[in-house]
């Protein structure tokens, strides 16, 4: 049987509406910039595989680096063990996270990370005795699979069928420059008759709400009231972190910094799955006690897997080394220099850009998973592009590395697609 015939046999994809006819692509390798399928024609990665792969594929620094883990130390234990790879990583973390963060609570993923913001935010409150079972969140937010992450969540083609086993939430709007006001209020309402435990955020950038953006000094006002009410503010950056947003976080825009914040995807570079939980010293002294109960009991397997935290520590070392820092200017400037060339074309309804993440929205309307959401998919794959459209929201969120012909070969694209009849056709 050939790759396809057994994918079709075994496998049930994610995301996927198995009925619908569904183009699955058989990739044989990666390096760089490129991912290539079986016919050895070459893809730009425009989206970084998920925001992960963000120093390329196939990085021979971090591949170098985990070689040599592996000789050494490949797996063990970390309840009761520790180890230098651990260590050494949480302390990279410490000098690139925000001010504030204090310990680090290593987990496999990123609706894990959330997870465990989520649980630290509850039993926080729990622990000592103050009655919040309540978390706050934007509409249209998402922070994973899991059930926590699920409940936090405001995308319902992704929770239908859960939603009555969720935890309790209330959602506020997401801060538009004019509603800055309402939503305090409403805050301060829903607070005096549900007491909030925490406050779940993506800051600046909603990634599955179609790369949704929003102004600092807003969220700042946000999460400054929430501080001041004792909510835990719990910045999910999984999507956000390393550098996407023009800083190593996108918190660091703000003055008000998270109490927890939630790691994963671009952490390890693409290589190996890993998530981290962080937090500051006050959270971590409501579960520092004699009582036994009042630890967080939560653990995976591979929590701080040696060649995961290795893989970790050289994507960091990566990330703050001047080439890279100097790459990501470059890709910001191209990209403003792209948004306001495109932006007055019949077929962009609107641009938007915070760091290397851009995003335009088509002035055609079309659902989030239809026939021509796929076309568009397809027309991108037939230019030897990666990309993948949110509805009718079509972002760029490629690797550092990437090169000037590169990129243009992604603008090129994109303005290829603006100017067929494709979007001219129906759903």
């Amino acid at each position: 049987m050939s790759i396809l015939e057994k994918d079709k046999k075994y496998i049930w994809h994610p995301l996927t509406q198995h009925k619908k006819k569904q183009e699955i692509l058989p990739i044989k390798k990666a390096k760089g910039v490129f991912l290539y399928d079986e016919n050895d024609k070459s893809y730009v990665d425009g989206i970084s595989s998920w925001y992960t792969a963000v120093y390329g594929h196939c990085n021979d620094f971090i591949i170098e680096a985990v070689k040599t883990q592996m000789e050494t130390l490949d797996q063990v234990v970390f309840t009761g063990f520790t180890h230098e790879p651990a260590t050494k990583l949480a302390e990279a973390l410490m000098e690139i996270l925000p001010e504030g963060q204090q310990k680090v609570f290593f987990n496999d993923n990123g609706s894990t990370s959330t997870e465990i913001g989520i649980k630290m935010a509850l039993q926080y409150h729990y622990n000592l005795g103050k009655d919040r079972k309540t978390m706050l969140a934007f509409e249209e937010g998402f922070h994973g699979d899991t059930f926590g992450a699920m409940s936090v969540s405001g995308l319902s083609v992704y929770n239908g069928a859960f939603e009555d086993h969720f935890i309790k939430v209330k959602r506020i709007p997401v801060p538009n420059g004019k509603n800055t006001d309402e939503i305090l209020q409403k805050i301060k309402d829903i607070h005096k008759e549900t007491p909030l435990a925490g406050f779940i955020y993506e800051p600046l950038v909603q990634g599955a709400a179609a790369m949704k953006m929003y102004d600092k000094k807003d969220l700042d006002q946000i999460l400054r009231l929430c501080k001041s009410l004792d909510i835990v503010l719990v910045a999910d950056e999984v999507m956000t972190g390393f550098g996407k947003t023009g800083s190593y976080f996108a918190s660091n825009f703000m003055e008000t910094k998270p109490d927890v914040m939630c790691l994963s995807k671009a952490l390890t570079a693409g290589l190996l799955p890993m998530g981290a939980t962080t937090c500051s010293q006050k959270i971590y002294d409501a579960f520092y006690d004699d009582e036994i109960a009042k630890g967080l009991f939560h653990g995976h397997t591979y929590t701080a897997n040696p060649l995961a935290c290795t893989t970790a520590l050289a994507a960091i070392k990566l990330l703050i080394s001047k080439s890279i820092q100097e790459n990501i200017e470059k890709i910001i400037k191209s990209h403003q220099a792209f948004g306001l060339h495109i932006k007055t074309h019949a077929k962009v309804k609107s641009v938007r850009q915070q760091g290397v993440i851009f995003a335009f929205e088509l002035d055609v309307e079309f659902s989030r998973y239809g026939n021509m959401r796929d076309k568009i998919y397809q027309f991108f794959m037939s230019e030897g592009v990666y990309l993948r459209p949110l509805g009718n929201t079509i972002y760029i969120l490629a690797p550092y590395i990437i090169e000037e012909k590169e990129l243009l070969k992604i603008y090129n694209s994109i303005e290829k697609l603006l100017n067929s009849d494709l979007l001219n056709s129906s759903d």
